[in-house]
């Protein structure tokens, strides 16, 4: 499939992120865990990963940080340039100045010594040396950005699931690199705190920042992505706009649970009724088979 996404990128010819050629093998592992793999996410784009367990999503995002293979060593081969800018001489450090990655885990993301929201905020920027009156108004403005000022003077840790991931997601958009790695945030979140961070995700990519995300909920990625990459057996098995990716054949061969619009869809179609274009979300089901133009199989 050839790539087709949209996006909202004024510079539509820059490329924050490119893989290209890129396969890995982790210590001790029997093969690759990622084959052969050519990508370029446009800078201000929404890209997100999907594919079954075990398909490279994590290595990938780990390969676009720098942690593979400077971090986790193994067996590396390809290029992967971030703003055109090869990172292969660049140090963990040096590259997390353009490129921010948030874990599934907000435990893991949290510094561990703060003893407040607003303290965890500008740790990372105090260890850089940022003016205070630059981190309080840095900080105000994310707190706010981020739905979370009523937290300001609680310990992260004594928050909810959905709440601690606000904060690690706000203690990384914080730092304003360009592109932003996301790896499964809202794996362990009610509905409502998952519409909470991706309504945050998306205020970062409405700000200019690249996305990178890796997500199950599919429902979600069709709202809100401009690409999809879907990634089995460490390779990438197809790429495009959602409609493309969810109604494309590898989809379902690759036991992607398709959103509930697109499945609704294909079922009604198993029926005879024939839904115009690919609706991504229910209200645009319900609003393409109310606008008259279904056709219903004699």
């Amino acid at each position: 499939m050839r790539p087709r996404g949209h996006h909202r990128s004024k510079d539509c010819a820059v490329d924050s992120v490119t893989l290209t050629d890129v396969t890995y093998t982790y210590p001790g592992s029997e093969g690759p865990v990622l084959r052969d793999i050519n990508l370029s996410i446009r800078a201000g784009e929404f890209c997100s990963i999907i594919g079954p367990n075990g398909a490279g999503k994590t290595t990938l995002c780990a390969a676009i940080r720098g942690f593979v293979p400077k971090f986790y060593k193994g067996d590396f081969e390809g290029t992967v340039r971030i703003k055109g800018e090869d990172i292969a001489d660049a140090s963990i450090g040096e590259i997390a100045r353009d490129v921010g990655f948030v874990f599934q885990n907000p435990f893991t993301q949290m510094s561990g010594i703060t003893a407040s929201v607003y303290d965890e905020l500008a740790f990372g920027l105090r260890n850089l040396g940022v003016p205070p009156a630059q981190i309080r108004e840095r900080v105000e403005g994310m707190l706010e950005l981020a739905g979370i000022t009523a937290f300001r003077d609680r310990d992260p840790f004594q928050l909810s699931g959905g709440q601690q991931q606000r904060v690690a997601l706000a203690a990384m958009l914080i730092m304003e690199q360009d592109v932003i790695v996301i790896d499964e945030p809202t794996s362990q979140l009610d509905p409502q705190s998952t519409d909470d961070v991706f309504a945050l995700i998306e205020a970062a990519q409405k700000q200019g920042r690249t996305i990178v995300l890796v997500e199950h909920k599919m429902g979600h990625v069709a709202r809100y992505s401009d690409r999809v990459v879907l990634m089995g057996e460490g390779r990438i098995q197809a790429i495009g706009t959602p409609a493309d990716v969810f109604t494309d054949p590898a989809a379902a061969s690759h036991g992607i649970t398709l959103p509930e619009s697109i499945e609704l869809a294909q079922r009604l179609a198993g029926h005879g009724v024939t839904v115009p274009g690919s609706p991504l979300t229910v209200p645009a089901l319900i609003g393409a088979l109310s606008g008259g133009s279904h056709h219903v199989a004699d």
